[in-house]
């Protein structure tokens, strides 16, 4: 059988902040065509798995697979050349660029199916603000361009992190609507949140991370249908 050259394994991964362990042998699963959400309150761990994802923490055990290539060690650079990126919290757009200007920087990287053109399709609303700053858009549409920008890399697998914080709930509406559209190129979907209204909504498979661990793997429609296990696994925000 081929090797899933989208799938992410994580097992055993423990992971430090100088003294102190942040991750304490955590394992997770995303396939292409299976979003999954990951989902805990603040320092739970959920960000430090990303940075360690991305090549951005000291990996002390355990490691990563992507498709068969081992991350762990890796530098950042590389892992982004395997198809790896990241939609990050805050969406970090630069003020000063229009947004066209923010996608042309993207433009060519990589060969894929994500192309300017593509993306002014799937946002059309960026299409009507290409000529605007950074510092001219709403939360939504900065969130628009942080994804539009992610998706110009051509990824295999996109990391997501906290992408509905500050946003009004059909703006909400909007995004999940676009992240349900990825599914159609392959590209795997880690979704990290705390609203776990929008991680039900946005995966098929939810993981809970509790203290630097997953506490809890199950399928979304398994949590949406008990209502004391998301009390015991979660206490999170569903509005």
């Amino acid at each position: 059988m081929a090797q899933n050259t989208s799938a992410l394994t994580i097992r055993g991964l423990h992971v430090r902040r100088g003294s102190l362990e942040v991750l304490h042998g955590v394992d997770l699963t995303v396939e292409p065509g299976k979003p999954v959400a990951l989902l805990g309150r603040n320092g739970a761990g959920k960000s430090t798995l990303c940075e360690a994802l991305l090549g951005l923490m000291q990996i002390t055990a355990g490691y990563i697979d992507f498709g068969g290539i081992e991350l762990a060690g890796l530098p950042p650079q590389h892992i982004a050349a395997h198809g790896i990126t990241i939609v990050p919290q805050g969406r970090r757009v630069f003020r000063s660029l229009t947004v066209d200007e923010h996608l042309r920087l993207m433009d060519g990287l990589k060969p894929g199916p994500w192309s300017r053109e593509r993306v002014y399709r799937a946002f059309p609303r960026l299409a009507e603000r290409k000529r605007n700053f950074g510092n001219q858009l709403s939360g939504g549409e900065q969130q628009m361009l942080a994804i539009a920008r992610a998706l110009m890399t051509n990824p295999r697998l996109i990391v997501l992190d906290e992408p509905s914080e500050g946003l009004a709930p059909a703006i909400v509406d909007d995004l999940l609507k676009t992240l349900s559209q990825l599914d159609s190129d392959g590209v795997s979907i880690l979704l990290v949140e705390q609203n776990m209204r929008v991680g039900l909504r946005a995966a098929e498979r939810i993981a809970v991370m509790s203290a630097g661990v997953i506490t809890l793997t199950t399928d979304a429609d398994t949590l949406k249908g008990d209502v004391a296990l998301q009390q015991r696994a979660l206490g999170l925000a569903t509005a």
